[in-house]
């Protein structure tokens, strides 16, 4: 049977960095995936002479065009302020509502846990949303009485999601061999222009790194992967 994943981050492109290769390999398997950006990104990039709602604009639309190449065709822009994220219970709150909505059957987010190995990967606003995805997952979407109003007021039902894939762990279980897909994940990636100063040198950069991440999973040389934490929580 087919999955419904959600896929949840703080940026646009933390979602193509962490899982583009993987959400290719879903799509292309028949599994539906939905994208949940909790910022717009507006503090990204380098250019002052813009406006942050325009960052935010841009960001937006290249996000929805990465999505596109793997096959995303479903984003939820929850409009929280790029840097500076927390786990609270107005950001556990939105993202339980998109659970509600989505109904997915796997929730692919950021890890909570700082990773001092790739320290990149943690970001501030990546912990605080993988943080407050867990909670959401559990307990929050799936208990009537935790925002009731969204039940209430807005008529949706709890849903539980029994499983989480954490990105950017330091100590994945779970590897998925995007060797078919890591060209899609490289297209996507350079979907975000304005993010990409240097551009020409993130393929080989890219296609290096899934490289080392399919050693550390035990795949043939010459393989590309990507990596996650799974986390029961039926």
């Amino acid at each position: 049977m087919p999955d419904r994943f959600l896929a949840i981050a703080a940026h646009p492109d933390d979602l193509d960095f962490g899982a583009a290769g993987t959400t290719a390999s879903l799509v292309a398997a028949g599994h539906e995936v939905v994208y949940c950006l909790v910022t717009s990104g507006e503090a990204g990039g380098s250019d002052n002479s813009i406006s942050r709602a325009q960052m935010a604009e841009i960001r937006q639309q290249e996000q929805t065009a990465a999505a596109k190449v793997v096959g995303v065709s479903q984003l939820h822009f929850l409009g929280f302020p790029d840097g500076a994220v927390v786990a609270d219970l107005d950001l556990r709150k939105a993202i339980s509502r998109v659970i509600r909505q989505v109904k997915p059957d796997k929730v692919i987010t950021q890890s909570p846990d700082r990773n001092y190995g790739r320290i990149y990967s943690s970001h501030p606003d990546h912990l605080a949303t993988g943080e407050a995805a867990l909670c959401a997952v559990y307990p929050d979407s799936r208990n009537q009485f935790a925002f009731p109003e969204l039940l209430a007021d807005e008529g949706l039902e709890p849903h539980t999601v029994p499983e989480v894939w954490l990105m950017a762990s330091d100590s994945p279980d779970h590897f998925v061999d995007t060797t078919d897909t890591i060209e899609a994940k490289v297209e996507a990636l350079l979907c975000h222009v304005s993010q990409m100063p240097e551009p020409n040198e993130l393929p080989d950069r890219i296609r290096q790194w899934s490289r080392d991440v399919a050693k550390q999973a035990g795949f043939a040389d010459g393989r590309s992967a990507e990596g996650f934490r799974v986390v029961n929580t039926a």
